[in-house]
């Protein structure tokens, strides 16, 4: 029996069948309520209104203190830390030994040597391997999401975002809302209760996030709701939240690029049989037995702009090499919007058709992977993939984020991708299906002119 993500690979025959057969559900938001109304309404709020969501659960928090911080957030990220005061936020992305992306979180200056990463498990986990193994001066702590912890949280975390956002602080508060720079942090007082926050936004719209000790939840949860009833407050539930990812343009879940390269090794041996990065499935229409064509460049996901060669990290002599080499535009992310013709007949068959039809679309997220790749498809060769897809009531249309060659990324070039599994797996949300090719039209990552403007700023 494996007891480590190693000993896991070697068990399964590599690191595709390990994760191409994995039994384990996709990964979802948990204890948040599904939907408070429905997650359409909860979708066109973020728009029109405002509204809240509860970031509480879903994601880990590693806090890094001590007089080696800020040198392992150097050594590990591909941005630079020159100008990271206290009060103020960064994207922080990781990339392996050959240049190819770990995963991205949202790293917290709070103090002068105390930092906080937060996000989903690849780059949290990857900073915790170096805090303990690198010899590092640092005192760590974690808190795993609710699917992993026992017992409540640490820290609660809340978004307020929408048009209306600002009119929902000022009101929780009974003070104007600073004007902060983007991913810049101040504190507020609400429900009598002090609040760190962050100044944010998600599917292009502002606001902030705000946490602090998960005692102070309830009262500072209430504070925001009974604010937010003149401004039409709508909370989102778990299943609304993930699509905000496709309005806003941030591709969520790229496959870690860990799987191989004898360095990494170690690092294999310490994820542990049941981490993340060991047990999430993978699927989608594109399949390869080589892990490493699901490796995705920071320069595929627009992370090139954060890309600092001011200082030694991992990974830099080979994004160095890509830069030399002219490959920093082999793909670019871009936006489909899918047909919509297309999607009914594929849904129709899926539910009315005898025998098999297209693989079944959840609603509002359409995944049934952790890890997820479509062939994206133009003049009869594979020229892109696409990850993350769902239903956008906002934009009345199945989107995706996709990562496709520079001539085909042109806003308003048409596209195919190819829904369902052509190498069938035994995941059990894999039912018996046919593969169908749907048309799609490429736009920019993000879709709003504000997202692409404002997050570019950081």
């Amino acid at each position: 029996m494996a007891s480590n993500l190693e000993e896991a690979i070697s068990e399964a025959g590599g690191p595709v069948p390990l994760l191409w057969e994995s039994q384990t559900p996709p990964a979802v938001v948990p204890r948040v309520v599904q939907e408070f109304s429905n997650w359409r309404d909860e979708q066109l709020a973020w728009r029109r209104t405002a509204v809240i969501y509860d970031q509480s659960h879903h994601m880990a928090d590693l806090n890094i203190k001590g007089p080696d911080a800020l040198k392992l957030i150097r050594d590990t990220a591909i941005n630079s830390v020159e100008n990271f005061p206290v009060d103020m936020a960064k994207q922080y992305v990781a990339v392996s030994p050959s240049g190819h992306v770990i995963g991205d979180n949202i790293l917290f200056h709070l103090e002068e040597d105390e930092y906080q990463a937060v996000g989903i498990p690849p780059s949290i986990n990857w900073l915790h391997y170096h805090a303990v193994t690198g010899g590092y001066d640092v005192r760590i702590w974690r808190d795993d999401n609710s699917l992993v912890r026992q017992g409540d949280p640490v820290v609660y975390r809340y978004q307020v975002q929408g048009p209306g956002a600002l009119d929902v602080i000022r009101e929780a508060t009974g003070e104007e809302p600073p004007k902060l720079k983007f991913f810049h942090m101040t504190r507020f007082t609400i429900g009598g209760k002090e609040v760190r926050a962050l100044r944010h936004g998600m599917a292009g719209e502002p606001g902030f996030e705000m946490w602090g000790p998960w005692e102070d939840h309830e009262a500072v949860h209430s504070a925001l709701l009974e604010a937010g009833k003149k401004y039409d407050l709508v909370q989102v539930g778990g299943r609304a939240y993930h699509t905000n990812a496709l309005e806003s343009g941030w591709l969520p879940r790229p496959l870690p690029a860990i799987y191989t390269g004898e360095e990494l090794a170690p690092y294999r041996r310490w994820l542990k049989e049941n981490a993340y990065e060991t047990i999430s499935p993978l699927g989608g229409s594109f399949h390869s037995e080589n892990i490493e064509d699901y490796y995705i460049t920071p320069y595929e996901l627009d992370y090139g702009r954060l890309v600092a060669f001011d200082h030694d990290f991992i990974g830099r002599e080979a994004l160095e090499k890509m830069v030399a080499d002219g490959k920093t535009d082999t793909r670019r992310k871009v936006t489909l919007v899918w047909n919509g013709e297309d999607v009914e007949k594929a849904i129709g068959s899926s539910l009315f058709h005898q025998g098999p039809g297209a693989k079944y679309f959840n609603l509002p997220m359409s995944l049934y992977d952790t890890f997820h790749y479509d062939r994206v498809e133009a003049d009869g060769r594979v020229v892109g993939l696409s990850t993350w897809t769902g239903y956008s009531a906002n934009e009345r249309a199945i989107l995706s984020l996709a990562v496709v060659e520079p001539e085909f990324a042109t806003p308003g070039t048409e596209i195919t991708v190819v829904w369902g599994e052509d190498t069938p797996s035994s995941k059990l949300q894999v039912e018996d299906h046919v593969q169908v090719t749907i048309r799609a039209t490429v736009q920019p990552a993000p879709l709003t002119e504000e997202a692409r403007t404002s997050y570019r700023a950081n």
